[in-house]
């Protein structure tokens, strides 16, 4: 079970290496079993963005408050942020970003995927075309539909619930990402948050119910068959 300051992305002992990234051990091992099983059909499964720091979210939220990182909207359009209240504002950045303390990657359980033989990482835009039909990653992503819950990974964002976008290239992997969910302390990351230097703190604070409902616990839920054998 991780602890409080890992589900927030405060500590990283909890990690282990896959190449140049890092993800939770049982999540590394696995991983590693379902990348051995694609390559031997041609497809070479890469971790693109894997764990990710408190710190490091931070710096992209009150980059994209400040407009000195690219904020778009729903549709992908560009948006500028001296044209948006705060709750505009919120709404933009948490459709395609988590807040602070609330990334699934903080855990270490999930990551961005791509196929390595098909784009080149520092090529890779994280777009849904990217995925689909004939696009770089879209042979891998359908061998991801059919292989990925032998090895206990599901995809957590694969329809707009209200929420967060689809995120095709957004893997999870069950048997740690569901604990973590369900032990996730909101009192814990409020006082957090409280003490850093997060843009927009006290409307945050006073919506952070409603936010996290929206925004953190409405994913799509884990196949039965991610858990067995795991």
């Amino acid at each position: 079970m991780l602890t409080q300051s890992q589900l927030m992305g405060l500590e990283q002992n909890h990690l282990m290496e896959v190449e140049d990234q890092l993800l939770e051990c049982r999540t590394a091992v696995a991983f590693r079993q379902m990348q051995e099983a694609a390559s031997k059909v041609g497809l070479d499964l890469q971790c693109a963005s894997g764990w990710c720091s408190f710190d490091s979210q931070l710096r992209a939220f009150n980059g994209k408050v400040m407009g000195k990182q690219p904020l778009v909207d729903e549709e992908g359009r560009p948006l500028n942020p001296a044209n948006l209240n705060d709750n505009e504002l919120l709404r933009a950045i948490l459709t395609w970003s988590s807040l602070p303390g609330t990334s699934r990657r903080h855990w270490g359980s999930d990551f961005n995927f791509y196929d390595a033989n098909a784009i080149r990482r520092d090529n890779l835009k994280l777009e849904p075309l990217e995925y689909r039909g004939r696009g770089p990653n879209g042979k891998l992503n359908r061998w991801l539909d059919e292989h990925m819950t032998e090895f206990g990974f599901f995809r957590p964002y694969t329809k707009n619930l209200g929420g967060v976008q689809p995120e095709p290239w957004h893997l999870s992997f069950a048997p740690v990402a569901l604990p973590a969910l369900a032990a996730f302390d909101e009192r814990a990351l409020a006082e957090h948050l409280k003490q850093s230097k997060l843009a927009l703190k006290s409307h945050i604070l006073e919506r952070l119910p409603e936010l996290l409902r929206r925004y953190f616990y409405q994913v799509t839920p884990a196949p039965a068959a991610t858990l067995r054998n795991r």
